[in-house]
């Protein structure tokens, strides 16, 4: 009787700790983290192949099929021709194993009991990267050693500066939890635990991605504008203190909000010293690659390779090697465009557009447990922002892991 019900708890709870071990094992890399993804898409393989008269009927998985397509599809398109063709036909090839791993968590995690679970073990995770970074801040050690001089760097170590950009896009996990388990008293000591690590971490990008998560439940809690305002306001006087705090106590971040502040003089030359030099150099190379290649792009990961070839004179992203330079776009819109052409980003415009029917669909049960994940891809796709590589092997599988929570919930569903 015990293995029998030892069984059944594993076969119930077992897709689960799967998934989340993807998040477990980011930190130790990205090899690390395939792990989970390669065991998943082997049972995903096996599961559509059982259910494939059925597949399509489950709206999780038909969901995946059809957001996969409009991810994949453009990166295979633009390495016919790419300028790196080798490059791009393997970011092709590793690309595929998310379509299988999504499929995995659509057709197993269909029990609506289990997503209560996924989203304390997601937000636990995350809550325990933010302490070992106070952790850090305080002492300047921290789980994965010393932080990086210049900005915090956290469970990722001082060779790994990701640590805000992650931070931001999970945070939606650690404010549904602490509200749901503590209400609003613990959404507004979730926001503080979670601000000032993100500050620290030093990547403008991530500050950007935090204020739009704060805002979004600054609505949900409000749910009217007067009483918005007023949220906003106690918000900002409480964040105000942290920042000077921050300001104060830590000299590279204030050398950052500086540097930030700079492009508010509105001169060229203040707005790419504000952008590290985007704005001047590696945008106008990703806008003549357009140009050049405005069907399909230079090709999927290609953009470093291409790099040089299209480059304004004294370009210093320009790397040593006369045939590489900058290694992405560092902006969604100017990577699809640069890498895929016009034809990718209308997948992904068609992408998005379906993601949201779904979610419009979608009835409030299913909503409410696909609200983090959902969040998070909202903010992490937010197109007036610096971004990292979508089809890189880091930032490509935290977003494909989102949109497998994101498909996977919306499709759970009482009939499973």
């Amino acid at each position: 009787m015990q293995s029998v019900f030892s069984s059944n708890a594993l076969r119930e709870i077992g897709p689960a700790l799967l998934v989340v071990a993807v998040l477990v094992l980011l930190p130790v890399g990205v090899g690390a983290a395939t792990v989970p993804i390669a065991l998943g898409a082997i049972i995903g393989l096996i599961v559509a192949g059982q259910q494939r008269r059925t597949l399509m009927s489950a709206s999780g998985a038909r969901l995946v099929l059809i957001l996969f397509a409009c991810y994949w599809l453009p990166a295979l398109i633009s390495a016919i021709d790419s300028v790196a063709a080798g490059k791009s036909w393997s970011t092709v090839g590793g690309l595929l194993r998310f379509l299988p791993f999504a499929l995995f968590a659509s057709l197993t995690l269909r029990d609506p009991r289990l997503w209560p679970r996924i989203h304390v073990a997601v937000a636990a995770i995350v809550a325990l990267w933010l302490l070992d970074a106070w952790v850090q801040a305080l002492t300047g050690y921290g789980i994965a050693g010393a932080s990086d001089p210049e900005r915090l760097s956290g469970i990722f170590g001082a060779g790994n500066l990701k640590l805000g950009p992650i931070l931001a896009v999970l945070s939606p996990f650690v404010l549904v939890a602490a509200c749901e388990r503590f209400g609003r008293i613990g959404l507004i000591a979730a926001f503080v635990f979670a601000l000032v690590p993100i500050l620290l971490a030093g990547e403008r990008a991530g500050w950007l991605m935090y204020a739009l998560v704060v805002v979004v439940f600054l609505w949900r809690e409000a749910g009217a504008p007067l009483r918005f305002v007023g949220w906003s306001s106690v918000t900002a006087a409480l964040a105000a203190v942290p920042v000077v705090i921050a300001l104060y106590a830590s000299p590279a971040f204030d050398a950052r909000v500086e540097r930030s502040l700079r492009a508010l003089q509105g001169t060229e030359a203040a707005v790419d010293y504000a952008s590290s030099g985007r704005s001047m150099h590696i945008w106008p190379t990703a806008l003549r690659m357009v140009e050049a290649h405005p069907f399909n792009g230079v090709g999927v990961r290609a953009f470093r390779y291409a790099y040089a070839q299209y480059a304004g004179a004294n370009d210093n992203f320009v790397n040593a090697d006369p045939d590489e330079g900058a290694l992405h776009a560092h902006q969604i819109v100017l990577e699809v465009l640069s890498e895929t052409g016009t034809i990718g980003l209308l997948f992904w415009v068609a992408g998005f557009a379906l993601a949201w029917r779904a979610w419009r669909n979608a009835d409030a049960a299913a909503r409410a447990r696909a609200f983090a994940p959902a969040l998070a891809l909202a903010v992490m796709t937010f197109p007036l922002d610096t971004h990292l590589a979508f089809y890189s092997a880091w930032w490509g599988l935290v977003f494909w892991w989102l949109l497998t929570l994101y498909c996977a919930a919306l499709g759970a569903d009482r009939e499973s």
